[in-house]
């Protein structure tokens, strides 16, 4: 049995004019990257000869099958092997299907009825510290048939290098810096407790938990600017917690949190933060003495509270850099909730596979109904 792996190659350079150099990026290369990066910290080190895709031509919000196939229609014709991703998570997870010999129809991807080789080498670069996308073997995209985000996870899709460059978190906003570290730490606590998890995940898991949260108490103690100086810990720690949840899997945050953001278009790491406490107080109550009771005792030893406190704690720490709404807010309806649970029970079953303790559709829409 698989217990632990780490598939890509990881580099680490201090600043992006080193990776040019390093990858001598021109002909034959496609790149997913935005104008503005580019223009900011790749101008003269791509060549004119590299095929640039800035996604953000094809979407204003999350990426889309309908995106991914418009994407293809217009580089079809471009040969390439090798295909890099410079970007946050959307880019990657879109990138990384370039890498793969069929592409489209997407639908017929995810749904594993097209043969799934990859027949090109694929370097994936974050500009967030969120997502771990470049250590996982995941694309997450809105199908528009079902309305919702769906993963193909299968081991094609890693990259053959992961690419770590703090100084492309220089100018990260901080609503941005909020909404992605916020989601590196739910990776690394929801893969904590999956069934999957063992000592090699568990690992990485806490030590991702142990950097995020301390980092957040230095900003609360010394202000916004302070992030600055923890660039390259949290992008490790991003990295740490995409190890962590690719061999253990992510569970019912994310899976509630997809419908959520694919209907009303809230950024990942918002629309998980909104799921995740209430999430594992659910579990809690259902049974208080496994894994999450070694989770919680780490924890508190972090936040300086009893271990029954850890979740209110976290949430009082977690809303001086993102505050949470309630689901109202949004402007989500109550007739959403049952389309939502419906939508969680039936399409996320592989994310819900990986829950510390089975939900059923009750406990879901009742989760979804105290956040409401």
């Amino acid at each position: 049995m698989k217990q632990f792996g780490i598939t890509p190659k990881i580099l680490e350079f201090e600043h992006c004019h080193e990776v040019g150099a390093h990858f001598q990026i021109g002909k034959g290369d496609l790149v997913f990257i935005s104008d503005r990066t580019d223009e900011h910290y790749f101008k003269d080190t791509i060549s004119n000869e590299a095929y640039r895709v800035n996604y953000r031509k094809y979407v204003s919000g999350e990426p889309t099958d309908v995106m991914v196939e418009k994407i293809y229609a217009d580089i079809k014709d471009y040969q390439y092997t090798r295909v890099f991703g410079i970007g946050g998570g959307t880019i990657l997870d879109v990138a990384k299907l370039f890498a793969l010999k069929n592409t489209v129809p997407v639908v017929d991807l995810f749904n594993k009825e097209l043969e799934i080789i990859k027949d090109k080498e694929l370097i994936l670069i974050p500009t967030t510290c969120g997502t771990g996308s470049e250590v996982t073997n995941i694309s997450i995209l809105e199908l528009t048939a079902i309305s919702s985000k769906f993963g193909l996870a299968v081991d094609e899709l890693y990259a053959d290098y992961a690419v770590l460059v703090p100084e492309l978190l220089n100018d990260l906003p901080m609503s941005v810096f909020a909404t992605s570290s916020i989601d590196a730490f739910i990776h690394a606590i929801e893969s904590y407790t999956s069934p999957k998890a063992n000592a090699f995940t568990r690992l990485y898991s806490k030590k991702a938990m142990e950097m995020i949260l301390t980092g957040y108490q230095t900003i609360v103690e010394q202000g916004p600017e302070a992030r600055k100086s923890l660039q390259k810990d949290f992008m490790i720690a991003s990295t740490f917690a995409g190890i962590a949840f690719g061999n253990a899997g992510c569970a019912a945050v994310h899976a509630m949190s997809y419908p959520l953001g694919a209907v009303y278009h809230i950024a990942h790491g918002e629309a998980n933060y909104a799921m995740f406490t209430e999430v594992f107080k659910t579990y809690a109550a259902i049974d208080p003495n496994g894994s999450i009771k070694e989770l919680n005792l780490f924890l508190a030893g972090i936040l300086g509270c009893e271990p029954a406190f850890v979740y209110e704690e976290i949430e009082k720490l977690l809303n001086h850099i993102l505050l949470k709404k309630a689901l109202r807010d949004y402007g989500v309806t109550k007739v959403d909730l049952e389309t939502f649970t419906e939508a969680v029970m039936t399409k996320q079953t592989r994310l819900m596979a990986n829950n510390y303790v089975p939900l059923a559709r009750e406990q879901v829409l009742g989760i979804y109904t105290k956040l409401y």
